[in-house]
């Protein structure tokens, strides 16, 4: 397997070596025929505006064609341009960018395009350049993206909370989030998976402050040029990264009150001169809490089906977690042509856990028989670091460029519990001697990871895009568990385990994509190699234990898209993906919240597959409807069980069904008056289950209403608001029911210190609502209702100051970032 990835690693570099010999290859372009004009003119006053920049993107794929500047009198020119569907985005500094309706070039005569309006809402205040406020929500035609700086009501909250109102997104009681109804999302940090488990990338995300991120991206249905994983789509967090030429940079601090007070602050600095640009940020985040479970199991018997024994337990907790997060890169543009970069990143994160568990143990008519009271005291500290070398070439200027990426992470985690019981009578006499068990858990992931891709234009508006990508992960888990035992301690074999998971995997891709006329294709077919070795290492116990996986998969995808006139645009895809366990559900350790109650994993877990399909209509370029279907085959999902005779229950993960997904999602972004801008989405899905589990067939499907509404506000004199929430209906997950669940939020924002600095208060959750989430369980034997509790309501006030100098040598006489806009040759770089 080690020979199979560094042989994957000499293909890369003799690939990269190929293509820089060919950077010579002269590329057959397609005659062009067409001509496009306009003028930009400002919106207060109606004044041309000199030398701003346009774009023009190709609608089927929002691929950038051209870039273009006006003219002293506001004017601008597209020549010799390919017969197709496109739009134009208009920028300037001091000004909020324009976009265009989509147009047709279909002749030779000249297109003129109407005025296009840059409204002033930027300042450069004594050298210093404030940025214009991007919208919430923006929809491309093959992703949506979130612009976190943009809600007033994300300020003071986490990474979690954002994705939590976003639009389609929706995360359950433990933090697992899924996209339109359907689970096995792939989180991406800046375009890099996570490799991390649902819980853990869970944690992650509670403790990454919203000020950090710069943009989310949503697609639901992603090409061939990305990894298979991840039935449901990828979501991508892109993190702050400044490029503006010379010193500035921001820094943030924010307070905020539920029933106790937390904090996350951050500082972001950039500097960038000639042919280097060096960025960093460091954030600081306090998370503390109470949260509250509430479970009731009644135990039947397995003949009569009567109540013998209900268990009534209550779960108050506190928990206390910080995270010091950094950030440190560089970008070297070594020749117009050539980039080098390099990122460092990493987070330490210390928390504290502990959960007070209260038992009654009643009889078939609710009286109490005994108690048991158990406290699960658990101390966390986790350390992440990541290191990216990468290199983009442009061949030229027609698109032809290649990119090498190298990472290395590691992910270690320490964890050391105590479970101490008491055992009670009704009358709270003691009923038998307590007990302790201690467990020392600690974890540690490694990931190597080489990936290269090239994009090769082709004549008549085509394009080829290739790569290939070969990664290799082990994790290393360990529990040694201790039992009280007299006056000491001993070794729990029975519950004491070692694994050691080993994963290879290597890919390859080739995409294709074309326009012809009105019509756009692209298809492509993903490769992906996948060897996995798991070792379970035995005590007096049990024996050791393996398995060994190897498997060869191929996942094609399939886009075409009509522009049938200015207004109406349509698509449709296919692609098929696949969702690996995560390494933690692999690992077969028993994780307590007390005697009778814990989780375990399960080694014989098995990938799913998924088909999915989606048909979309875009109205005028604001109003966007999609259906979508999915199959998932050998579908895993979390499965609660329990031992009777014993009176305990479990939760593990287990591929129990074959599961499908379809609906119906309704999406539009407009502006109600000049003052208010609404962003809505809906999506109504019926998901459901049909397999085994235990023996026992599982048939069950349930539909799910879901929504998101969020409003902007621009009230004048540098005050604006918002107005945001979400709501969804009963929904299922595998046999777990989980009631209606819905949020309202609300912001106020003011911008003081000449427009440097920016004041933000917010409440999150005005009407308590996400207070209880509750959930029931009514199959085979298991009959179980929970709540969840946590302090949801917060109130959170930020305080944002921006700063720097731009060189003056450096000064740009264009809008936006020109340069990069020059470098992107293709939708997804």
């Amino acid at each position: 397997m080690k020979k199979l990835t560094i042989y994957c690693l000499l293909m890369l570099v003799a690939t990269a070596s190929i293509f820089s010999q060919s950077s010579t290859v002269t590329v057959s372009q397609q005659k062009a025929n067409g001509t496009i004009t306009g003028q930009i003119t400002d919106g207060g006053n109606q004044d041309v505006i000199d030398a701003a920049t346009i774009s023009l993107y190709r609608s089927a794929d929002s691929s950038l064609v051209k870039v273009a500047l006006t003219d002293p009198k506001g004017n601008y020119s597209f020549e010799n341009i390919p017969y197709g569907q496109y739009y134009i985005v208009a920028t300037s500094i001091g000004h909020s960018s324009a976009m265009s309706p989509s147009f047709m070039v279909d002749s030779e005569s000249p297109i003129l395009l109407a005025a296009l309006h840059l409204e002033k809402n930027v300042e450069t205040l004594k050298g210093v350049t404030i940025t214009a406020t991007k919208p919430f929500i923006e929809r491309k035609i093959d992703r949506t993206i979130v612009n976190v700086s943009s809600s007033i009501t994300s300020a003071g909250s986490s990474a979690l909370d954002v994705l939590e109102k976003s639009p389609g997104i929706t995360v359950d009681k433990d933090g697992i989030i899924s996209l339109k109804g359907k689970d096995g999302v792939t989180v991406m940090l800046d375009g890099r998976p996570t490799y991390l488990s649902a819980q853990e990338l869970s944690n992650l995300l509670k403790n990454m402050p919203a000020s950090g991120i710069e943009q989310i991206e949503i697609m639901t249905n992603p090409s061939a040029k990305y990894d298979a994983s991840g039935n449901s789509g990828i979501v991508n967090i892109k993190t702050v990264k400044n490029k503006i030429k010379g010193m500035n940079g921001s820094v943030s601090a924010s307070i905020s009150q539920s029933t106790v007070t937390k904090t996350n602050n951050s500082l972001n600095l950039n500097y960038r001169n000639g042919k280097v640009n060096i960025f960093g940020n460091y954030s600081y985040s306090l998370w503390q809490g109470e949260r509250q479970t509430h479970i009731v199991r009644r135990f039947r018997n397995s003949g009569t089906k009567e109540i013998e024994t209900i268990f009534d337990q209550y779960s108050p907790s506190t928990y206390r977690s910080e995270n010091h997060n950094i950030k440190v890169g560089m970008d070297f543009y070594a020749s117009k042509n050539t980039t080098w970069g390099a990122v460092f990143s990493g987070f330490i994160n210390p928390s504290k856990d502990r959960n007070t568990n209260t038992t009654y143990l009643n009889d078939k008519n609710n009286h109490t028989d005994s108690i048991v009271r158990s406290i699960n005291a658990s101390k966390d500290l986790t350390r992440n670091f990541s290191i990216n070398m990468n290199m983009r070439h442009s061949f030229d200027s027609t698109g032809k460029d290649f990119t090498i990426d190298l990472d290395y992470l590691t992910y270690n985690k320490g964890n050391d519990m105590i479970l101490s019981s008491d055992y009670f009578n009704p009358d709270y006499t003691k009923k038998r001697p307590s007990s302790s068990l201690i467990g020392d858990l600690p974890s540690k992931i490694q990931i190597y990871s080489a990936k290269t891709d090239f994009t090769f234009p082709l004549k008549n508006q085509s394009k080829i895009e290739m790569g290939a990508k070969s990664s290799y992960v082990v994790t290393d888990n360990d529990a040694v568990y201790q039992i009280e035992n007299g006056g000491g301690y001993s070794i729990d074999y029975g519950k004491t385990n070692h694994f050691i998971y080993k994963e290879n995997i290597n890919a390859g891709y080739i995409n294709f994509s074309t326009q012809i006329k009105k019509w756009g294709f692209q298809t492509g077919l993903r490769a992906e190699n996948t060897n996995a070795h798991g070792k379970q290492f035995g005590n007096q116990t049990h024996p050791d234990s393996s398995f060994t996986k190897n498997y060869i998969n191929l996942f094609p995808t399939v886009y075409v898209s009509y522009n049938a006139n200015e207004k109406n645009t349509f698509s449709i895809n296919y692609g098929r993906r696949i969702d690996r366990p995560d390494y933690e559900d692999l690992n077969p350790f028993i994780y307590f919240l007390d005697e009778y109650t814990y989780n375990v994993g399960n080694t014989l877990l098995q990938p799913q597959f998924t088909n999915n399909f989606e048909l979309s209509h875009t109205y005028n370029g604001f109003l966007n409807t999609t259906l979508n279907y999915s199959i998932t085959n050998d579908a895993f999902t979390s499965v609660i069980k329990q031992i009777t005779s014993e009176r305990k229950t479990f939760q593990t993960k287990e591929n129990v069904a074959t599961k499908t997904n379809f609906g119906i999602a309704v999406s539009a972004g407009f502006a109600i008056t000049k003052f208010w801008t609404t962003n809505l989405y809906s999506n109504m899905a019926n998901t459901g289950y049909k397999g085994l589990i235990d023996g026992e067939m599982l048939n069950v499907n349930n539909w799910t209403f879901m929504g998101n509404m969020n409003n902007q506000f621009k009230m004048g004199k540098g005050w604006s608001s918002e107005l945001s929430g979400f709501y969804r209906s009963k929904g299922i997950e595998g046999q777990i029911v989980i009631d209606p669940i819905w949020r309202v939020d609300l912001g106020i924002q003011k911008q003081i210190l000449n427009k440097k600095g920016t004041l933000k208060l917010s409440v999150r959750d005005i009407f308590d609502s996400m207070k209880e989430i509750k959930a029931r369980v009514n199959y085979q034997e298991i009959d179980l209702n929970i709540e969840n509790g946590r302090d949801s309501r917060t109130l959170s006030l930020t305080f944002t100051y921006r700063f720097g100098k731009p060189l003056k040598t450096q000064q740009r006489k264009v809008g936006g970032a020109s340069e990069e806009q020059n470098r992107i040759k293709s939708s997804g770089n």
